[in-house]
């Protein structure tokens, strides 16, 4: 009880910091998923100095949920990461983020240049961002990385679709580009699995890729954070092929491609297979029930457990065997094998569409008929039906076991594994553990029952506009008008009574007009374009119009801020991209007529001006719109209006001044009529019930001072200049 501390935790102790996460050498640190990407390349940095090698780090990508804070924690720990020579240049977008990436390793072409023994790479994107990548992706793989460099692809996955416009799933993208997978489960297997990635990168010649999702990189733990904790075997049953598998040139592309199919993959597999990555949780030599997962799915899987009352001692007695996948492809086969040897069945356990499920199939289909167990999955089998499965149905959309669609819960997860222990006889009827199954699956059902009782008949509440935000004013369009979606904060407009409808994916904003306008009565739109998607790639999508000629106004949101993610810097530099660059540069492309709207004229007051562009009140947004929809040819509005959420963010740092003035509503007089939600489309202006009725109040803990409500013109409002709020 009273033994005296290790030295190695009394220290750690006495000097503790919230820089612990990345300054201890050892022991435990505290520090979330994003966090952790960030250590993980200072730990491979310290994991080469002690063997001898002289290495650096590079991390380039573009941000999006949930790594959307990423480029923030990389920018806050710049310090710790210049001291471990790692560089962080974010990408205009992903893909060209991906080919700086893939720069690092071609200095090993220059052998008599470089200035490190290699160079580690990181790429981070969201799912959409490693769609659009795949093209650098294939390249980059067939390539081949360096001897003392590595690359890691992180892929930041949106399961349900929480911020974003459809839900993705990168694993397969991955497969198609040839990139090793890996699935982190927690955040010190983002940590451990990040050092085998760059590991097993270079041993392979291949680009790693690992996938996070929110409840998993967004989770935060005290994490072991030693730099040979993970003790990296090589591989003693695979034979590298003569000139190794790494970067050279030059390199013709059918030998890039056979030196992939013919030795990479199998090397990352022999990787796999002497690491262990991939291993049983629980096993016995007599278990008849086996469960694969990984990633989130993992955890889920071993809660659902535990809901079912089956903790490790109570799984052994029954029979079930778990495996942890932690190399979701390509999966390893003599591993899958080894877990699957003596099973009656196997319940892949997976979010969104098989990858697992499909290899395991594959890998046990021609072994021996005594030997081979069922493997269900997403579908369950039909009472008496041993015609198939899954394909032997036109639709077997009826037979849901594991849905693909969505996300999984561990309540569907626990009564799939009821079920399928029952139909196999290892929870016969009046067995203990059935009882104990049947109650936990009771209370489960039980608390869904209640959820579509307390949610079925409420409202739903829509995502909305900040309080004061730019787009609700910019986002509106002239009655008889139409406008089309893009990318950003602006989407939510689809939903709101803005005559805005569809929407593309990022950088392709307005281009769908192209294709419409010959087939249609309409002459013209609008489309919105936030200013970090025209940094990234929208300009493309404005260049496309007018090569095409169409007749179309671009509204380009700029709100000095990428407000989705935390408020960077348009432009992915300190000084940000400005107003006036994009006015030149557009105006350099060949529009037809540009104006700046802005509810700051007074600032353009003597800036110099490309010809022809003028500067407008944003009370003026209407009337100009009606003028540019008669125009023929490609024009532009430049809206010019801070994010309402960076101004809070400034002026609670200081960096922005909060104006003398407020608006109060006098509840006597006001009418109820609602004209100045109408007008401002404002939350923080917000009904309140009276003895007199229903009328009409600023909550001024919300309200970001745009002054917008007023437009109504209503005698029930007042402003007060010099006055301060009462504290409650």
């Amino acid at each position: 009880m009273n033994a005296p501390l290790p030295e190695a935790i009394r220290k750690s102790i006495e000097s503790v910091s919230l820089d612990d996460k990345y300054t201890l050498d050892r022991g435990r640190a505290f520090m979330s998923g994003v966090q952790a990407l960030v250590r993980l390349p200072m730990l491979q940095r310290a994991r080469d100095v002690a063997a001898g090698l002289n290495t650096g780090g590079f991390i380039s990508g573009y941000r999006g949920s949930p790594l959307g804070g990423y480029d923030q924690a990389l920018w806050a720990a710049k310090k710790h990461l210049a001291v471990n020579h790692i560089v962080f240049t974010p990408g205009v977008n992903e893909e060209l983020g991906a080919t700086a990436v893939w720069g690092t390793q071609q200095l090993d072409l220059y052998p008599e240049q470089k200035k490190y023994d290699g160079v580690f790479g990181i790429w981070y994107g969201k799912g959409p961002g490693v769609d659009r990548s795949i093209d650098v992706f294939k390249h980059a793989n067939m390539a081949g990385t360096a001897k003392h460099g590595g690359v890691i692809a992180i892929a930041a996955d949106d399961h349900v679709a929480k911020s974003s416009t459809a839900p993705h799933q990168s694993d397969h993208v991955f497969k198609a580009a040839g990139f090793p997978t890996f699935f982190p489960s927690d955040v010190q297997g983002i940590l451990d699995m990040g050092l085998h990635a760059i590991a097993m990168s270079r041993y392979s010649g291949l680009w790693a890729g690992m996938k996070t999702i929110q409840e998993v990189v967004e989770s935060s733990s005290s994490v072991f954070v030693d730099p040979d904790r993970i003790k990296i075997v090589t591989p003693e049953d695979f034979t590298m092929p003569p000139g190794g598998l790494h970067i050279r040139w030059p390199d013709a592309p059918l030998e890039q491609e056979a030196r992939l199919m013919d030795y990479k993959w199998y090397a990352a597999l022999a990787y796999v297979r002497a690491n262990k990555l991939n291993h049983n949780v629980i096993a016995t030599p007599q278990d008849r029930f086996g469960i694969i997962a990984s990633g989130k799915a993992y955890n889920d899987t071993r809660q659902a457990l535990a809901d079912l009352g089956l903790d490790d001692a109570t799984c052994r007695a029954v029979g079930i065997r778990l495996h942890k996948v932690n190399v979701v492809w390509p999966l390893e086969a003599t591993i899958t094998r080894d877990f699957a040897l003596g099973l009656q069945e196997i319940l892949v356990v997976e979010e969104k569409r098989q990858v697992i499920e499909y290899q395991i199939k594959e890998e046990l289909y021609n072994w021996r008929p005594d030997v081979r167990p069922n493997v269900l999955g997403k579908f369950d089998e039909p009472e008496g039906d041993a015609s198939g499965g899954e394909w032997s149905r036109a639709n077997p959309s009826d037979m849901w076991l594991l849905r693909a669609k969505a996300d999984l819960t561990p309540a569907i997860i626990a009564k799939a594994i009821a079920k399928r222990l029952k139909k196999l006889g290892l929870a016969p009827a009046g067995s203990e553990v059935a009882a104990k199954m049947d109650a936990r699956i009771a209370v489960i059902e039980a608390r869904e029952k209640a959820l579509g009782v307390t949610t079925g008949g409420g409202a739903e509440r829509a995502p909305w506009f900040c309080s004061g935000c730019p787009h609700n004013t910019s986002t509106r369009v002239p009655e008889g008008s139409r406008a089309v979606a893009g990318i950003g904060c602006h989407y939510m407009a689809v939903w709101m009574d803005r005559d805005t409808a569809s929407f593309s994916q990022m950088g392709g904003e307005g281009v769908s007009w192209v294709g419409q306008q010959p087939f249609t009565k309409d002459k013209h739109i609008f489309a919105n374009l936030g200013d970090g998607t025209y940094f990234h790639s929208g300009s493309l999508a404005i260049r496309q119009s007018i090569a095409a000629g169409v007749n179309i106004t671009y509204k380009v949101l700029y709100n000095d801020a990428v407000a989705m993610t935390g408020g960077q810097r348009v432009g992915e530099r300190p000084e940000g991209h400005s107003v006036l660059q994009i006015m030149n540069s557009l105006v350099s492309e060949g529009v037809r007529k540009l104006v700046i709207v802005t509810d700051q004229p007074e600032k353009y007051e003597g800036v110099a001006l490309a010809d022809g562009v003028t500067v407008h009140h944003r009370d003026e947004l209407d009337a100009i719109q009606r003028r540019f929809r008669e125009l023929e040819g490609t024009t532009v509005i430049v809206y010019d209006q801070t994010c309402a959420t960076e101004k809070r963010r400034r002026r609670k740092r200081g960096t922005l001044a909060t104006p003398d003035k407020r608006v109060v509503i006098n509840e006597l007089v006001c009418e109820g009529c609602g004209d100045c939600g109408q007008q401002s489309n404002c939350l923080s202006v917000e009904p309140v019930e009276t003895e007199f009725g229903r009328k009409r109040r600023i909550n001024q803990n919300t309200c970001n001072l745009d002054y917008s409500c007023v437009k109504g013109f209503c005698p029930s409002f007042v402003t007060v200049e010099g006055g301060t709020l009462k504290k409650p």
